[in-house]
């Protein structure tokens, strides 16, 4: 480990214990793909590649001419922000909140679940997460001194967590439970029935939930996304994180919000105010446009999305790859094929790299249990799709 010239380490010990980031092969050799002049088909990172909607775009620009939104914002979120976000779940979800208390705005939700981890947790901490996940929801505890036990998200069990294991009955118990569904990686969906399971396992152990229901609008085949907020007491011990990344396309925006139980929100914009001066006010005011949005806008992004997926299912069935529709997110959770399994999901991955020109992420980035998948994000058009089934099919002949 190197050193400093004081002779102490270089790096905090939290930064020495983060896990090894399993992508970073991945971005190495795509990135001297692309150099060697080769067209890399990528569906491994979800970024969406359609563009953000006129009407947000046009209120950016208006805000923007206004010389009094140049200055500091507020690290909470503007008021008329918080007052939208508080109207929207009540439209939506019927769930009622008070903006001054239970919304907070966030720089995107991953900035967001990290502060949180620091405002909330202290080393000897344990945090349910489930494996696999989403890998900032892990990284954030571990950061912030928190040890992670493990919430297996098995096929058998169609990606749910079993509430039933006796691990949760150990002492110390664990502080709190990450949760995510529409899930990613997995693409698994649930119902508000599981919701309300979830409080009553909170209850028992008096746990903190965090629900990252970044995927709340892309939804397929007539299924509709609960909140967990709509579940009955899941305000008392929880709350709920929202981005505006995937469903308005503004994933460079950089903006989300967390609603929920006001003890948790007051905490995280506690430390939030030791950290920033909030969001630039126009990306704000243009955040109020989108939640705003026509629904037409929204359901154009559905339509790609639902095409896309359709498209690649269906050209990894025909090609021997047996897939799954899957009736959320913008990804394909794809178990990879008998013949490779031994080869593990990253040496697959950076097969399907060097072979065919293909990128995806290797299921073990997302946890152990994330060990013989792939996920694939649908952020290339149909075209490109298409062609990276051709490539592919060169390897299952």
């Amino acid at each position: 480990m190197e050193k400093g010239t004081a002779g102490t380490y270089l790096e905090s010990e939290r930064i020495r214990n983060l896990p090894p980031y399993l992508f970073q092969e991945i971005n190495t050799r795509k990135a001297r793909a692309r150099k060697e002049g080769r067209d890399v088909i990528d569906f491994g990172m979800g970024n969406p590649d359609q563009p953000t909607p006129r009407p947000i775009v046009e209120k950016l620009k208006e805000a923007v001419e206004d010389v009094k939104t140049h200055r500091y914002s507020v690290s909470r979120g503007i008021p008329h922000l918080r007052r939208e976000i508080c109207q929207w779940y009540r439209k939506k979800y019927e769930v009622s909140l008070d903006p001054e208390e239970e919304a907070v705005v966030c720089i995107g939700s991953k900035e967001g679940i990290s502060h949180l981890a620091l405002a909330l947790f202290d080393k000897g901490d344990m945090v349910l997460v489930p494996n696999p996940t989403y890998p900032s929801h892990f990284y954030s505890a571990i950061i912030a001194g928190a040890s992670i036990y493990d919430v297996p998200l098995l096929p058998e069990n169609r990606f749910l967590p079993d509430f039933s294991l006796p691990i949760y009955d150990r002492y110390p118990g664990p502080k709190a439970l990450i949760l995510s569904y529409p899930n990613n990686p997995t693409a698994q969906v649930v119902n508000l029935d599981f919701f309300q399971e979830v409080v009553r396992f909170a209850r028992k152990n008096n746990l903190i939930v965090i629900h990252d229901l970044a995927y709340a609008e892309i939804c397929f085949d007539g299924y509709q996304a609960p909140s967990f907020l709509q579940a009955g007491g899941a305000k008392e011990v929880g709350i709920e994180f929202y981005s505006l990344s995937k469903t308005y396309n503004m994933a460079g925006w950089r903006v989300g919000f967390a609603v929920g139980n006001r003890r948790i929100i007051q905490a995280l914009a506690k430390l939030k105010s030791y950290y920033d001066y909030g969001i630039f006010a126009p990306i704000q005011v243009a955040a109020i446009a989108a939640l705003r949005l026509e629904e037409t806008y929204i359901q154009e992004v559905v339509r790609v999305y639902q095409k896309r997926r359709d498209v690649l299912v269906r050209g990894l069935n025909r090609i021997g790859w047996p897939v799954e529709k899957p009736k959320a997110t913008m990804y394909l959770w794809a178990e990879i094929p008998e013949r490779f399994r031994p080869m593990g999901s990253m040496n697959f991955a950076l097969m399907l790299l060097d072979k065919a020109n293909v990128a995806v992420s290797p299921g073990i980035g997302f946890g152990r249990y994330g060990e013989g998948f792939v996920r694939m994000a649908l952020v290339e058009n149909e075209q490109r799709i298409n062609q990276a089934v051709r490539s592919l099919r060169r390897l299952f002949v």
